[in-house]
């Protein structure tokens, strides 16, 4: 800890806090033996591995691998089965997250652990001892805490207003606040812009060189390569492996999959059919507002929505599904005038929608993988066929390859496996699929079997609009690319003529031409 911050509290009499954390901010932490179950399920099994303080430890694997298990265990949201963590050398009990707070390990999650309704400075002193009560000397600690980094963040905004890369910096600066020595990042560029993810990675090179240790949990080759001192992969619940950096792509991909892994091949599936037409559209959201002139795309054709998190993708997508009603102008799906109809009249018209947050809008927590195929499947009559349902779950777990059971809840699904199963419930076929980051979380495998799925469904016609913040997932698999920035949407682009570096500066606002203004 810095002499500067140890003085700040001194000045403030706060003893009680240096007593539990002055000293140096470096912890070496070692698993020995970590074995986790749930039920048949082993999700860790005999673990082992040393992370040295000041180095960044990437964890890998494919998802299902056991990744989170482990980290969830060191940080204390959950507590192992057998085996010893071990802390500078001595074992230690970590039977909550506080417990983590308290031996210096926290855990910065993919979705922010927040209060949206609160401002940030209330957000920061959530955790602190009660006797740090003062928000006069809570926004000095937090003004600190953002000065060494760089962040721009105010402390009177409500969270609910930040960014995705704006909260997690909130919640490393308020972890750090709490005397965090291992600092654990759960797939933290997700949904992050390339400024945002330049920030994070500088603070995490300055905090390891300052003696803290890192681990960094992420499928994101290209990150871990740029970042990590050191790889961990893991494969079906144990240590497949390790690996200094930087090492071939190829080497990471066989130790993740045992074996090689071929992209799916995309090919034009355009047809000269006009599936979706807007036309005069002025839609408002919460935020931003967009304004559409003209905008037609063909049946089989792949759109892809380009830009920063909060510029109007999301609100194309869910007009396009009928959850978001237009205040003017004409949506046409196949020919048929949707405008103002309600939801139900989409899905009749074979419109499928895919949500970002699985667990939030496109699944039900407490509800197993048959369950939810019950209320997808329609019946004539006021009875569930229960065999029947569980006959076409297995098929479909089969088929999708979910690792899961008919009777498993869909919140004990890995990421993927959870993407997997919102594919298999979309009905087929579709006119219209809308989608948010479809392989957002996901490893190399499971995004690359999303893809496949998606292709098959354009040579059977359909059409699909997706928003992603990966740049190549863009440019890979879009026939037409529009880039939103600040309500403001480019002209379709032939993703023939883009590159990554003016798609970029796209994103930034450059725009050749607009197809839409500020509503």
């Amino acid at each position: 800890m810095s002499y500067l911050y140890i003085d700040y509290f001194e000045e403030l009499g706060l003893s009680r806090f240096l007593w539990l954390h002055k000293g140096e901010d470096t912890m070496n932490v070692e698993f020995q033996h970590i074995s986790k179950s749930f039920g048949v399920l082993r999700a860790n099994d005999d673990i082992s591995f040393k992370i040295k303080a000041g180095s960044i430890h990437g964890l890998l694997g494919e998802n299902g691998a056991g990744k989170s298990t482990l980290v969830k265990i060191l940080s204390g949201f959950l507590f192992r089965d057998r085996g010893t963590i071990l802390l500078d050398g001595q074992p230690v009990s970590i039977r909550s997250p506080w417990d983590g707070i308290r031996f210096g390990i926290g855990m910065l999650h993919q979705d922010p652990l927040d209060f949206p309704p609160m401002t940030v400075l209330d957000n920061f002193m959530i955790g602190k001892p009660g006797w740090l009560t003062r928000r006069h000397q809570a926004r000095q600690q937090f003004n600190y805490w953002i000065h060494q980094f760089n962040f721009k963040l105010d402390a009177d905004e409500l969270v609910t207003d930040l960014t995705v890369g704006e909260r997690q910096q909130l919640e490393i600066v308020r972890l750090l606040s709490l005397g965090v020595k291992t600092l654990i990042l759960d797939e933290p560029t997700t949904g992050i812009s390339a400024v945002q993810k330049d920030l994070l990675f500088a603070a995490v090179r300055q905090l390891a060189q300052k003696g803290q240790s890192i681990i960094f949990v992420s499928h994101k080759l290209e990150d871990v390569n740029s970042l990590c001192d050191r790889l961990t992969v893991m494969r079906q619940g144990k240590i497949a492996g390790h690996l200094t950096t930087p090492c071939q792509d190829s080497a990471v991909i066989q130790l993740i999959f045992d074996r090689e892994l071929s992209l799916p091949v995309k090919s034009s599936t355009r047809q000269e059919e006009t599936l979706l037409e807007l036309t005069n559209i002025k839609v408002q959201g919460d935020r931003i507002g967009l304004a559409i002139s003209h905008l037609a795309i063909s049946r089989g054709e792949v759109i892809g929505l380009a830009g920063l998190e909060g510029n109007g993708q999301q609100l194309l997508l869910q007009m396009c599904a009928g959850l978001v009603k237009p205040t003017k102008g004409t949506i046409l799906i196949h020919h048929q005038d949707l405008t103002s109809r309600p939801y139900k009249d989409y899905l009749k018209a074979g419109v499928g929608y895919s949500p970002a947050d699985r667990l939030g809008d496109g699944l039900i927590p407490g509800l197993s993988i048959h369950e939810h195929l019950a209320l997808r499947t329609p019946s004539p009559h006021w009875f569930i066929h229960w065999k029947h349902i569980l006959e076409t779950t297995h098929h479909i777990i089969e088929l999708f390859n979910i690792r899961g059971k008919p009777h498993t809840k869909v919140e004990h699904l890995s990421g993927g496996n959870q993407q997997r199963t919102q594919i298999a419930l979309l009905p087929i076929p579709l006119n219209v699929l809308l989608m948010e980051h479809p392989t957002r979380g996901l490893d190399i495998e499971s995004g690359l079997w999303i893809w496949q799925q998606l292709m098959s469904r354009c040579e059977g016609g359909t059409t699909i609009l997706f928003m992603s913040s990966d740049l190549d997932e863009i440019m890979q698999y879009s026939d037409r690319v529009l880039v939103f920035c600040g309500g403001h949407v480019s002209e379709p682009i032939e993703v023939t003529s883009l590159t990554v570096e003016r798609l970029g500066r796209l994103i930034g606002g450059r725009f050749e031409n607009e197809l839409t203004t500020i509503a």
